[in-house]
């Protein structure tokens, strides 16, 4: 083998992609399937506070199955997972900002608001 076919072939086997078989995809997509019946289910029943907690729980799990098996990301390197954590890091950042606003708000109405301001906005919007 001369050196310049060498090197092609190390070329070639440094971008070949990783070959998943198909029962793997079959397994999780049942196991999908499984979690798909599993959130319906919970979302029947009645948990009081843990039916989002359980659900977004669920959910993450899909999602992350999804992720790791169908867009590849198991088995990338480098610069992939970078992007990867990034974008988990700033989902964080989101529901963090999000999270901070929801519950610092004050979300008591205050009484006979509505009747004393509505009829003006309509009457003005109209008239």
């Amino acid at each position: 083998m001369s050196d310049h076919d060498a090197k092609v072939a190390q070329n070639y086997s440094m971008y070949q992609q990783h070959i998943v078989p198909v029962s793997t995809y079959l397994g999780v997509f049942i196991t999908l399937l499984i979690a798909t019946g599993l959130t319906t289910w919970i979302a029947f029943q009645d948990l009081g506070k843990w039916n989002v907690i359980v659900a977004l729980t669920i959910a993450v799990c899909k999602a992350s199955l999804v992720v790791l098996f169908f867009m590849h990301a198991k088995y990338n390197k480098g610069l992939s997972r970078i992007a990867l954590v990034g974008a988990i890091f700033w989902l964080g950042i989101m529901i963090t900002f999000t999270l901070s606003d929801e519950l610092t708000r004050n979300w008591g109405v205050p009484p006979h608001a509505w009747p004393g301001t509505i009829f003006p906005v309509v009457r003005h919007l109209l008239f």
